[in-house]
């Protein structure tokens, strides 16, 4: 495994990392859990990414209870928590300082644990001051509930005005953003928080490096299966009847020749690829089962085979390269 250092902070964590969302306390159980998370630790693995919001709080209860079942030492383990959206009522979502105390405090309990490494902001909040947020976020770290903070799906401004009001105020300010990076979203990170890692060292924590399962080629393979017209796959004809859908399907199949003369997946291709960029400090990977985590460890090999060449190929079949950087002040 290859540790990075999270943006200019010390901290060091496993290129690649397993995050919960969508499968832990729907889809996976604790004892699943624990298996899963053991195998990625034997990989090396040392970050575990989940989220207030995740199933309503179920899926860190199940982190939680994993990690006891393991019986983790608090050392040796990278654990977050995400703060948005917390429950129905009017102060149990949003960026407030009352909800991001009482949304962290209760994810610890959740969670088992004394504090988080890493505690996100999980949207921006249009209702909360950012001056409010991030006295609020610093609070947290001065409290020892959580190590260093960061944001979600900021905007470049709003990270920047988050970061300067911090070092105004002498507060901490944020030290890593949660995006999502892919083959087929790459403005953000390549372009838009280009000023950001050269004026204050962002670390990324990516998402959704497989484009919600479309860089799998599972989409395609289930066109070619006849799935198209059957009960039960609407969220195969929306993706299939969509444009921009259909494209990126396509995308994907002409990307299998060079996955093939690699030995490798589609989805360990396109993981590799997102590793590839430096100023991604570590790749969020997800699993149902044992046997997806060896899959996604496997594309940390194939990194140091992503040529020039292959890169170059790769790009003539995305033809999506962002062009010239924005100018931000």
């Amino acid at each position: 495994m290859e540790y990075r250092r999270l943006g200019s902070s010390g901290l060091k964590v496993s290129a690649l990392s397993f995050g919960s969302w969508v499968t832990f306390g729907k889809q996976v159980d604790v004892d699943d859990a624990a298996a899963e998370m053991k195998l990625a630790l034997d990989h090396g693995v040392n970050f575990f990414d989940n989220a207030e919001t995740y199933e309503s709080g179920q899926s860190e209860i199940v982190m939680g209870k994993a990690i006891q079942k393991l019986g983790l030492a608090r050392k040796d383990y990278v654990v977050s928590t995400k703060i948005f959206w917390g429950g129905d009522g009017p102060n149990d979502t949003g960026l407030s300082r009352k909800h991001i105390v009482e949304g962290t405090r209760a994810a610890l309990n959740r969670l088992q644990v004394e504090y988080v490494d890493l505690v996100f902001c999980h949207r921006p909040d249009y209702d909360t001051p950012i001056e409010e947020t991030v006295r609020a976020m610093s609070h947290l770290v001065d409290r020892g509930w959580a190590l260093y903070w960061g944001t979600s799906e900021w905007s470049a401004e709003e990270i920047r005005h988050a970061y300067e009001f911090a070092r105004a105020e002498r507060l901490n300010p944020p030290t890593m953003e949660q995006p999502q990076y892919n083959m087929f979203h790459r403005e953000r990170v390549e372009v838009e928080y280009a000023p950001l890692y050269r004026d204050f060292g962002l670390g990324t924590t990516i998402w959704s490096p497989l484009a919600s399962g479309v860089l799998t080629g599972k989409y395609a393979q289930g066109i070619s299966e006849g799935r198209l017209t059957l009960p039960g796959y609407e969220w195969l004809r929306r993706m299939y009847e969509n444009e921009s859908g259909r494209k990126q399907i396509e995308t994907v199949e002409r990307l299998k020749p060079i996955a093939d003369e690699l030995g490798v997946t589609r989805a360990q291709l396109a993981i590799a690829w997102a590793l590839s960029n430096p100023k991604v400090s570590t790749v969020i990977t997800g699993a149902s089962k044992p046997a997806q985590v060896e899959e996604n460890m496997k594309a940390l090999d194939l990194v140091s085979q992503l040529t020039d060449d292959v890169h170059e190929k790769i790009e003539a079949v995305l033809e999506n390269k962002p062009q010239h950087p924005r100018r931000w002040r």
